[in-house]
């Protein structure tokens, strides 16, 4: 049955909002969501639906999101197509608010959901010639203004915009990761794979719900959980997730992954996890002049020359060179680019050719999104099933040289 109504406590239609970019150029428009400021990276979101999985990803922690698509909020909000315990984008930016919810499976609006997380934001502009105007010079500082904000001069707005901090640099792990630990069980309907450690740099529910249903036993860790604490697990293989910030910045997180690789236990990366990778061995990374944001990215695996269409979030990118098979600088072997962008040549992957582990910088789990890359969970479990009885005929042989 279609369930259909017109949000409560919709911020006043009269209230006026502005955008305030760090080169100075302002965009007019209504208050949406709570009256305020709010401060941020402002970036573009191509996706045409999954709004609310873009809100809840922890990913766009320190950014002001602006939708592409001209219409947002028509199917509301609901508590299932969460990726997160609450939205973490800093600013929203739309072109038009839905003024009716009309879906079955909306439990409220878009609008009371931005009241009730304290998110501000503005609509009633022209994203397109905001969008035009990012991709000309690049994702910048930006801010929204409205209630009492609003009423702050042009000269003071600004001064507030410029002087917060840059993305570059910035590591917001800390924040958005889990405080303590927890499980979560494998799906009883497959067999068991064993139990995967995921380090929580920012994880969406739809990954630890994949590697469930692909037979782990997932252990969500904090950002700050220590090489022995990991150890003490004896996980059969470990995880970095997706999350917000300079990969530059989250050293800890590096030398962590560095030593775990050296151990030879299986990993897999997305996202973040794959700018990570590239660190921990020994590669470099840079910030991307607007990124990729979107569920409509290809990539192209450069093993097999099949294109994929898939569901992205990142504004830094691993600088290596495709084609050729690089050395690792800290000594973990051979590594290869595994996939690139097919709009800009961005490296997309990486594979180690001498280790267990493997990293994509798109979002395989693809909430929302297409569903092309979710082979690469299969990938990973061979890569698991491979190395494990690998270790076991190790063992066996050991066991019969001492007889």
């Amino acid at each position: 049955m279609l369930k259909s109504f017109v949000p409560e406590n919709i911020t006043a239609a009269s209230e006026k909002a502005v955008l305030v970019l760090a080169d100075g150029t302002r965009y007019e428009g209504k208050a949406y969501g709570k009256l305020g400021q709010s401060l941020g990276e402002l970036v573009f979101a191509t996706s045409m639906t999954g709004y609310q999985e873009t809100l809840t990803d922890p990913s766009y922690a320190g950014q002001i999101v602006l939708m592409t698509a001209p219409h947002i909020g028509n199917t509301g909000v609901n508590e299932a197509d969460k990726e997160s315990r609450r939205i973490w984008v800093s600013g929203f930016v739309v072109r038009d608010k839905a003024r009716r919810v009309s879906n079955f499976r909306a439990e409220k609006s878009l609008d009371e959901e931005l009241i009730a997380n304290g998110v501000v934001g503005i609509c009633g502009v022209d994203t397109r010639a905001i969008t035009r105007h990012i991709r000309s010079l690049g994702a910048m500082k930006s801010g929204i203004f409205s209630g009492d904000a609003y009423a702050l001069s042009p000269a003071q707005q600004f001064e507030i915009v410029t002087e917060q901090p840059d993305m570059a640099g910035r590591s917001l792990t800390a924040e958005v990761s889990t405080p303590e630990p927890y499980e979560v069980p494998a799906a009883s309907d497959v067999p068991f794979v064993g139990t995967i450690a995921v380090l929580d740099l920012g994880v969406k529910s739809a990954t630890i719900s994949y590697l469930a249903e692909h037979g782990f036993r997932v252990v969500v860790l904090p950002a700050s959980t220590t090489l022995d604490e990991i150890t003490a697990l004896n996980p059969d293989a470990f995880f970095y997730s997706n999350g917000p910030g300079d990969p530059a910045a989250s050293e800890q997180q590096v030398v962590l992954l560095r030593e775990l690789l050296r151990r030879n236990i299986p990993y897999f990366g997305i996202c973040f996890g794959n700018q990570l990778l590239a660190r921990a061995l020994g590669f470099n990374t840079y910030k991307l002049a607007f990124g990729h944001r979107g569920i409509n990215q290809p990539v192209l695996d450069t093993r097999t020359a099949k294109v994929v269409i898939t569901s992205q979030n990142h504004g830094f990118a691993v600088d290596l060179q495709a084609g050729v098979v690089h050395e690792s600088p800290h000594g973990l072997g051979r590594v290869q680019v595994s996939h690139v962008s097919l709009n800009d040549g961005v490296v997309e992957g990486l594979e180690c050719l001498d280790i267990p582990a493997f990293s994509v910088q798109y979002h395989p789990e693809a909430a929302a999104g297409p569903h092309d890359a979710c082979y690469l969970f299969n990938d990973f479990v061979e890569l698991v099933k491979n190395h494990n009885s690998m270790l076991r005929s190790c063992a066996d042989a050991a066991v019969e040289d001492t007889k």
